[in-house]
């Protein structure tokens, strides 16, 4: 597999150059006016979407700006599957809040977030039939087994549940059938730190055993049985566990004796992913550096989209800084 990237990397490299420097975002953060930005802003990808009044609606540029980058790799990727490994998390946000949408009559659309692969009419199709000839077999399973619980069950939360177990599934699955071990080792990563903030919400929402056995997923390296066994506990010996586990270093600035900062446990998790995938910074083979590239423009948008909403909301430059995810290393 390694091979296959010997032609897809150079082109990585190239658009890594597109991305925003750290200069640039410190220029963003301090500027006083939408104009200033715009200034800033003209000269980069994004030049394209600064139309008058911009500001109003830069998020949808900023989508755009994401869908056309995922279908530039999509094109030249030996495996689209490693794309969609990555979007895959904004495929089961859209398949949660259509069929929200569709169960409580309410229109989500706006929620929507491109992912590269699957449109807002493939999926609504295909949760309202249960069929479809471009969704993967796995997703219509997903799907079905979804319908069949709502038919059984009117509790919103259990589709959230549905969807996540088989999003965990996929991911491992496809990480293994990509054949990289540092791939499959990021993915395990990722899963355990979902795993660990999902055991902590339900110790803090004091839920069943019964209800941690559909939520906790057994697709990371934490044994499930072992986080199960936290059920009925008070959250600070969970938070015990998690300092002595091989992530409490990470985690550690997000954890009191008795308390988690979720909000805090978020961006500590994006830090650490873009930590991990800038060391394929270095690799001239292998699916990583198209993975760090993915992650990076991933970043640059939250990033953006953070100062323009800050901004528009009147936040203060100190504010804007603490939630800004940390930037690719150029």
């Amino acid at each position: 597999m390694k091979n296959s990237y010997h032609t897809v990397n150079p082109i990585v490299r190239i658009k890594e150059n597109e991305l925003l420097s750290k200069e640039q975002f410190e220029q963003l953060i301090q500027a006083n006016s939408f104009q200033k930005i715009a200034e800033i802003l003209t000269p980069t990808v994004y030049g394209k979407y600064l139309t008058e009044n911009y500001q109003y609606d830069f998020e949808q540029s900023l989508n755009q700006e994401l869908v056309q980058t995922y279908e530039e790799l999509i094109e030249i990727v030996p495996y689209p599957e490693l794309v969609w490994l990555y979007t895959m998390r904004f495929t089961f946000h859209n398949l949660k809040i259509i069929t929200k949408g569709e169960k409580i009559k309410e229109n989500y659309d706006y929620l929507f977030i491109p992912d590269g692969f699957y449109t807002i009419e493939d999926l609504r199709s295909a949760i309202q039939t249960g069929e479809s000839s471009v969704l993967p077999k796995t997703i219509i399973q997903c799907i079905k087994e979804v319908r069949q619980y709502f038919e059984e069950s009117k509790i919103l939360q259990g589709i959230d549940v549905i969807y996540d177990r088989y999003y965990y599934r996929e991911q491992r699955r496809i990480a293994e059938q990509l054949n990289d071990a540092e791939l499959l080792e990021e993915v395990i990563q990722s899963i355990d730190l979902l795993n660990i903030t999902t055991t902590a919400r339900c110790l803090l929402q004091k839920r069943t055993y019964a209800f941690m056995t559909t939520v906790v997923s057994s697709m990371g390296s934490f044994d499930k049985e072992e986080l199960l066994s936290f059920a009925q506990q008070p959250l600070s010996v969970f938070i015990d566990y998690i300092r002595q586990s091989k992530y409490g270093e990470l985690l550690g600035p997000a954890l009191t004796d008795k308390t988690i900062d979720f909000a805090k446990v978020n961006i500590l998790k994006d830090n650490y992913l873009t930590k991990v995938l800038q060391i394929a910074q270095t690799q001239a083979f292998g699916p990583l550096p198209l993975m760090a590239f993915l992650n990076a423009k991933d970043i640059e948008v939250m990033n953006l989209r953070l100062i323009i909403v800050g901004k528009r909301s009147g936040f203060t430059e100190e504010a804007i800084r603490e939630r800004m995810r940390l930037l690719y290393d150029l």
